[in-house]
């Protein structure tokens, strides 16, 4: 039995090698074509600096590959030539958030609804401001309520209120919002991360692991899900338990780093 093991592990070894070398081979090659589409869209903009469709090409270029600075250097010539164009406001906020600059980002988004209101573009505002504990996102969720756009946004708006009580430490009023949320969208992972968050903050380590399971079970493809089972794992001292979920974590999600960080100290 060990042997047939043992064979399974060098199996198992040289596969996931193997994988790995294609992987890698995989992502030197896309980093190859994006490396001459970008070049080539840089080219055409320079030619064609009026081009609104070539420079929205280049941002959105530039994003695929994480560099939001220049992207939003690309965003900010497009604003100086109509800053009355909400579009451009919301992708310039968009791409501050995705790079983690969220005063900026909430700027952007203001401008994006002074010249347009749309429930997208408050949504997103009031998430970065319940994030900050800023009250106003409150306010921005009863407009897009008041709007009565259906249950996607009636869930965006619940799980939005629920962040802002959960970081305010109204723990009872934001699982009552995350629960609201979920009424209207069964399968909003994000709801039950911040109730499975609120519990294990509060080191109720067993009620915070049948959220995450009760997550995993709707979303089986839900690394965080898994990734979080196994923190609950580990904090009730089940170790075997917390390698599998950080393992399962892993296949789903390759770049959790925490992951393999937990997997390096517990094997």
């Amino acid at each position: 039995m060990k042997k047939e093991l043992a064979l399974f592990g060098i199996l198992f070894v040289f596969t996931v090698a193997c994988k790995n070398e294609r992987k890698f081979d995989s992502d030197r090659n896309k980093i190859k074509e994006n490396t001459v589409i970008l070049n080539s869209l840089m080219q055409q903009v320079a030619k064609y600096p009026d081009s609104v469709g070539l420079r929205l090409q280049l941002v959105n270029a530039l994003d695929s590959i994480g560099n939001y600075k220049a992207a939003i250097v690309q965003m900010d010539s497009l604003i100086s030539a109509d800053s009355l164009n909400y579009g451009f406001w919301y992708r310039k906020g968009c791409l501050e958030q995705d790079g983690k600059d969220t005063l900026n980002a909430i700027w952007s988004f203001n401008q994006a609804i002074k010249v347009y209101p749309s429930p997208d573009g408050q949504l997103a505002l009031a998430n970065l401001l319940a994030e900050t504990k800023n009250q106003n996102a409150l306010l921005l969720c009863q407009r897009v309520q008041e709007l009565r756009l259906g249950r996607e946004y009636s869930a965006h708006c619940n799980f939005i209120a629920g962040v802002y009580f959960a970081r305010i430490g109204n723990k009872a009023k934001a699982l009552q919002m995350f629960d609201y949320c979920i009424n209207d969208n069964y399968s909003y992972m994000e709801a039950y991360q911040e109730k499975g968050f609120i519990y294990y903050d509060d080191k109720k380590f067993a009620e915070a692991l049948k959220i995450f399971q009760f997550a995993a079970g709707i979303n089986n493809t839900y690394a965080d899900a898994y990734y979080w089972q196994a923190k609950c794992n580990e904090a009730l001292n089940k170790k075997a338990d917390a390698i599998k979920n950080y393992q399962t974590a892993l296949l789903l999600d390759k770049n959790l780093k925490e992951a393999v960080a937990a997997l390096k100290r517990l094997e």
